[in-house]
């Protein structure tokens, strides 16, 4: 009785939807019968904020390293960040007829579903929520600390273990707000929104004035890197800094005429970013040398020394601002996905919980904590950005294949969207090479990536397929639940009940 009344006070209670970017978005109202339902209040405008918030974060101060190590020339890089957002737009645009057609939220995980069943859709899931999202934000979290660091040591890299121990900090830190009051994360992630959106703005407005005075020296193809295999690794860091344009997919249900809004949405946003990494990374290039930026861990901070002088500081705080809000929206939006996993019992139920005092996803922010603290055993960014570029784009790839596989399968289903079956087709073939090449030149981190995607499949084998558990381990599981939530003091809220 105490739990069902505890349920009930929780599923009544209005709560917020944090969209893409950790912001407020509209609010999870209770309708007359109790029950909870998502209001669709989000105009275009709020869709191109959810995918420009969720996009920028900090593949653009970290990825620019990342993407010349493999190109080799300034020319190239240029091609590849231009690319990289094509590549991103036409994913999203069969993403548009995607969340149009399977109207669930959930994106891709929904979509997986829907086409080929629960297994491939606990794949995905589990990509997501193992490797994908602990990754991203021990690479945010990395991202921070170097840049706090940066200036303690000018002339030599930060300390890897003091990078790290920095990242725990910050990782713990906001576990504890997340944790704490719901409230307490958004303020924390719109005010440091606010920060890496003004640290673009003066890059490129610095570069755009550096441009007026002529220095172009270093927009060259020289030293070019022609390898396939090297172009294929480049397109990792360049895609990273994009990933986030299938975001607004999860919350389609909150879209005003998703029909009309969607793809709309999709075309402002990854126009927009795509202009600004373009004219960021334009701006780098405009003072520093290939060598330089190569040298660099902090490549704004490089640049703001080199272009402010004095104020140089300022860059370095922007961006650890940045940085510290993205690791909080991470771990503010990641509880949506185990809720659409949960709804359709394929993860622990104790992920699903919510604090009976805080009103908060405790569970699902520890968890995404501790794997995130895992992933930091490796301080090599790049590594990192391998590993996750490797499971993102194969599992997008996937999603994208439902498309022209649902065309063929079930060609009478309602696509108020029809895209050209050539967006699919040339996606699929870039997917391929992005993910097929990196295996030859990047053995190791595509290796560790394969064998954390298979892992999965035993989960599945015995917490999900196996329906007639024996009872010694359905009451081991069960004691285990119940003294998690009595740890925690953690309840299911009737909104993520099946």
């Amino acid at each position: 009785m105490e739990t069902e009344s505890l349920n009930r006070k929780n599923s009544s209670r209005k709560s917020s939807v944090v969209n893409g970017n950790g912001e407020a978005a509209p609010k999870v109202e209770a309708d007359g019968g109790g029950e909870v339902t998502l209001k669709a209040k989000m105009s275009l405008i709020n869709g191109c904020t959810v995918i420009v918030g969720s996009i920028i974060g900090s593949g653009i101060f970290v990825s620019p390293t990342g993407v010349l190590m493999y190109t080799g020339s300034v020319n190239l890089a240029l091609i590849v960040w231009v690319v990289s957002g094509i590549f991103s737009m036409v994913g999203a645009y069969c993403y548009a007829e995607l969340g149009t057609m399977i109207t669930k939220s959930g994106a891709d995980y929904a979509y997986i579903m829907e086409t080929f069943g629960p297994f491939m859709a606990f794949i995905r899931l589990w990509i997501e929520c193992m490797i994908v999202r602990p990754c991203s934000q021990a690479i945010v979290a990395l991202t921070f600390s170097v840049y706090v660091l940066k200036p303690f040591f000018p002339e030599c890299t930060p300390p890897e273990d003091a990078a790290r121990l920095l990242a725990v900090c910050c990782i713990c830190i906001l576990t504890f707000v997340n944790c704490w009051d719901v409230k307490w994360a958004t303020a924390v992630q719109d005010i440091f929104t606010y920060a890496k959106l003004l640290a673009l703005f003066i890059i490129i407005a610095s570069g755009i004035y550096q441009l007026y005075l002529g220095h172009t020296e270093y927009f060259t193809f020289e030293n070019t890197d022609t390898r396939v295999t090297s172009l294929a690794l480049s397109f990792y860091s360049g895609l990273f800094a994009y990933n986030g344009w299938n975001y607004l997919n999860f919350i389609i249900e909150e879209l005003k005429d998703p029909v009309k809004n969607l793809p709309r949405a999709i075309a402002i946003s990854c126009v927009l970013v795509t202009l600004v990494y373009v004219l960021a990374n334009v701006s780098f290039y405009t003072i520093l040398s290939p060598d330089e930026v190569l040298g660099s861990q902090a490549v704004a901070v490089t640049y703001a020394e080199r272009a402010f002088g004095v104020i140089a500081w300022t860059i370095p705080v922007f961006v650890a601002l940045s940085t510290f809000g993205a690791v909080n929206g991470i771990l503010l939006t990641s509880s949506r996905l185990f809720y659409a996993g949960a709804n359709e019992g394929q993860m622990p139920e104790i992920l699903t919980m919510i604090q009976i005092q805080r009103f908060t996803p405790t569970p699902a922010v520890l968890a995404m904590a501790l794997l995130s603290m895992l992933y930091l055993t490796v301080s090599d960014i790049f590594a990192l950005i391998n590993y996750v570029g490797f499971a993102t784009w194969l599992s997008i790839g996937v999603a994208v294949l439902c498309l022209p596989w649902l065309r063929w399968a079930q060609p009478n289903l309602p696509r108020p969207i029809r895209v050209p079956l050539v967006f699919p087709i040339v996606y699929l073939l870039a997917t391929v090479f992005v993910t097929v090449v990196p295996m030859y030149a990047s053995p190791v981190e595509t290796g560790y990536g394969i064998l954390m995607i298979m892992s999965s499949i035993p989960v599945y084998l015995v917490f999900i397929a196996w329906k007639n558990k024996p009872m010694w381990f359905q009451k081991t599981m069960g004691g285990f639940t119940q003294a998690l939530q009595k740890m925690m003091m953690v309840v299911r809220p009737k909104s993520s009940s099946k």
